[in-house]
């Protein structure tokens, strides 16, 4: 007996750049006389690589933080090959990072943080400054304020900054909002420190719930009638707990740090768009935690500039563009500019929604 069914299989061809040779034409005017060539499509002015593998590895090692050595390993592109197409590629993204900065600036919601980032063997810092359209990373050998200077600039702007407490945000021309879930941990840590105190104890027992009732408040189905009612009731209770007594040296340490920066722990009372924790910056700084375990860091200054640049738009695509794959989206723009070396290239750039076009 013999019998035939079928079987469908998913599989994938491995990912291996192949030649293609393009014959191109050139030919005269008998009017002019100028000479017109044909261009390859699909590749960059003077570019051995085309759009597709350039966008495919752009994507692997920016976004995914595929190490640069693996890529090599799977595409057979040789390491210097790949630096390269990296450091051109950035060439042409660079005026990105300006107009991504002034709509950073303009949210009404805006959060930044900083982890630790290795440049050339020396320590440095990886800044993210980002919203939930936008993400803008800088890779500097500093941790110094001049840092979110360079991004926020002199002039008064709108909205709210959500930060941790570290001291180089505070001199931003932005209303500031601290972050509760550091707070929490500092009022949890309290009671670690302090086992044998009652009076620890009880100040923990009721500030850490109000915090942790604060930062969950924004993800509960309530009206906004509703919301800011809850808000003010745990803004009352928090500043009944911070204003009461305390004998204990640590809790007044505590409710002096509350007091000293009371204008920076209650913007989400006032408005819902703010959050009282800044989940979101250190959300989207954890892939490149991971991708600096992973690759060691940059190993020049201009490996620096290029992450900087080849992130900032990459993250901020895959935010704005979610209809599309990033990788798609970001051959998209090559071949434009393979059409058009000289194109604005923000001009094809997807604008925040907050931010209406002209």
């Amino acid at each position: 007996m013999k019998e035939v069914r079928d079987r469908t299989v998913i599989e994938t061809e491995p990912i291996k750049p192949k030649k293609v040779l393009y014959h191109l034409s050139y030919k005269k005017c008998i009017h002019c006389h100028h000479v017109f060539r044909a261009k390859a499509p699909g590749v960059l002015p003077k570019a051995l690589y085309g759009n597709q593998i350039t966008a495919q590895t752009a994507v692997m090692h920016y976004f995914h933080g595929i190490p640069m050595g693996r890529i090599c390993e799977m595409t057979d592109i040789p390491l210097g090959s790949l630096v390269d197409l990296f450091h051109r590629l950035s060439g042409y993204f660079a005026p990105l990072v300006d107009l991504i900065k002034e709509q950073y600036r303009l949210a009404p919601v805006k959060h930044a943080d900083e982890t630790g980032w290795r440049n050339d063997g020396q320590s440095g810092y990886a800044w993210l400054f980002c919203t939930p359209e936008s993400s803008l990373f800088s890779f500097q050998n500093t941790r110094s304020a001049s840092v979110p200077r360079s991004i926020f600039g002199d002039k008064k702007l709108p909205g709210v900054l959500v930060v941790d407490r570290y001291n180089a945000y505070n001199k931003a021309p932005v209303q500031i909002q601290y972050c509760y879930a550091h707070l929490f941990r500092d009022v949890e840590k309290l009671e670690k420190d302090f086992p044998d105190s009652p009076e620890v104890k009880s100040f923990v027992s009721l500030l850490a719930p109000l915090l942790s009732q604060a930062m969950h408040l924004r993800s509960q189905p309530l009206s906004d009638e509703q919301y800011y009612r809850e808000a003010k009731e745990i803004q009352k209770k928090l500043i009944e707990i911070i204003e009461g007594p305390a004998q204990h040296l640590a809790i007044r340490a505590m409710q002096d740090l509350f007091h000293t920066n009371e204008h920076r722990l209650y913007h989400w009372v006032q408005d819902r768009r703010v959050p009282p924790d800044n989940n979101l910056a250190e959300r989207d700084l954890r892939p490149t935690v991971i991708a600096r375990k992973v690759s060691f860091g940059s190993s020049s200054d201009a490996g620096s500039k290029t992450r900087s640049i080849l992130m900032s738009v990459l993250h901020t695509l895959n935010k704005r563009r979610k209809d599309q794959s990033l990788e798609s989206i970001f051959k998209n723009l090559l071949d434009e500019i393979a059409k058009n070396p000289t194109v604005q290239i923000a001009s094809l750039f997807p604008l925040p929604k907050s931010i209406p076009r002209n």
